[in-house]
Order: structure tokens, then C-alpha cells, then sequence
């Protein structure tokens, strides 16, 4: 019996980006923010890798000492490699462009996503390597919610080799950009894609709306 697509199995790496400053959350590490007892650093590594992700590069930056101690108190998987960003201030797509060449080029699809997305699971992880699998033309899936852009996005490996190939000011969103044929602009109903934590009024608006409790490390950069 041949097996569909759908069922495929593929090699996915992911890249997690931890490197911003938290500005607009007066200046602490967003991915260090706890809720219900778990910072959503440890949400996002279980989601990848509950969901069967196989390499995660995880993207340090402001508070890298911070973080790398949170992963000394965490069990953390043997996929995970941790990477420092020297040069975080000069924006993300450093960190993007950082840990695609840390990751490699020799996979079937790779995750972009983000630290501060409290509401992602594993399942929102599988549903968007299943939609991959499940492509047509396209070789990068976009989640969209009302209209909305949504990440995790994922990206074929060959598109991952050309972004490689392409120079260092090249990263996902530029050669999305400049490519939009290859983008499916998958439709969704769920909104953990487009849920973020960039300011204290966020968290304020998401623990009414949910009932959780959320606390803030204390921060020095590092």
C-alpha cells in the first residue's frame, strides 16, 4: 500500500527565537515570563518537540545568561542547541538569519517561531507540519487568522538552502516577500497563531480573558 502524503515521515528542525530586548515589556526576557508555574520558554520546547520535532535551535541575544540558566533547571532535550546572537541589537532578522545557518540546510522543513506565543501547543506544531505535508505548489506555510499573520510559519529545506545561498541580509521574511508564489496562505480558525505577548497591557487582556496567572522574572542583561 502506498503511503499518502499526509503520512510522511520528514525530518523538521526548528528555529525558537529568544534574542529581543522585551522593550515594550520594560526590558526583561519575554520567554522567561511564567505562567501557571512554566515560563513560556519551556511551553515552546515542549510543544516542539511533543510534537515530534526532531533539531531545535534555540536564538539568545539580550539575556542569554538568563535564559541558558533556565535551561540548566529545565529537562532539556539532546535536539536542543543553544546559540548567542553578538549582535541582537541590530534586530531579529540577525537571530533569523543566525539560526538557519546554525541549523543547516539538510532537512525537510524547518520552523520559524517565537518565544512569546503563550497559546501555542503541540498540537498547533502538528497541524502546521501536517499542512506542510499536505501542500501542493507551495513550499512555505503561512498561517492566517482573519485576515491576520500568524507564526509558527514552516519552510521547505530546498527553500531553506536558496535562503542560505543567498547572503546574509537574506531571511525568511524577505525572500517570502520576494516570492509570494511559493507562500500558501493557510486559513485558520485558530487563533494561538496570532496570539503574542509584546506589553504589560497583553498579559493584563490575556489573564482576564483565560483565568491564568502570569509572573515576571527579574531581569538584568546579561
Amino acid at each position: 500500500m502506498t503511503q499518502s502524503k499526509s503520512y510522511t515521515q520528514i525530518q523538521v528542525g526548528a528555529v525558537l527565537l529568544a534574542a529581543g530586548e522585551g522593550s515594550r515589556m520594560g526590558n526583561i526576557p519575554k520567554c522567561l515570563i511564567k505562567l501557571d508555574g512554566y515560563s513560556l520558554l519551556q511551553r515552546q520546547l515542549l510543544a516542539l518537540t511533543e510534537a515530534g520535532v526532531d533539531e531545535i535551535v534555540l536564538v539568545t541575544g539580550y539575556y542569554h545568561s538568563e535564559v541558558a540558566q533556565e535551561l540548566k533547571i529545565l529537562d532539556v532535550t539532546s535536539s536542543l542547541r543553544v546559540v548567542r546572537n553578538e549582535h541582537a541589537q541590530e534586530g531579529q532578522a540577525t537571530s533569523v538569519r543566525l539560526g538557519i545557518e546554525t541549523l543547516g540546510g539538510d532537512l525537510d522543513a524547518v520552523i520559524m517561531t517565537l518565544s512569546d506565543q503563550p497559546l501555542i501547543e503541540s498540537q498547533d506544531i502538528k497541524a502546521l507540519i501536517a499542512a506542510f505535508k499536505k501542500r501542493a505548489a507551495s513550499e512555505i506555510i503561512l498561517p492566517m487568522f482573519n485576515g491576520q499573520r500568524g507564526n509558527p510559519i514552516i519552510l521547505s529545506g530546498s527553500v531553506m538552502k536558496t535562503i542560505l545561498a543567498s547572503g546574509k541580509e537574506m531571511v525568511c521574511r524577505n525572500f517570502m516577500d520576494q516570492h509570494p508564489e511559493l507562500v500558501n496562505q493557510w486559513q485558520t480558525q485558530n487563533d494561538h497563531y496570532v496570539v503574542d505577548i509584546d506589553t504589560p497591557k497583553d498579559l493584563e487582556l490575556l489573564s482576564a480573558q483565560k483565568g491564568w496567572t502570569f509572573s515576571l522574572p527579574n531581569s538584568d542583561k546579561a
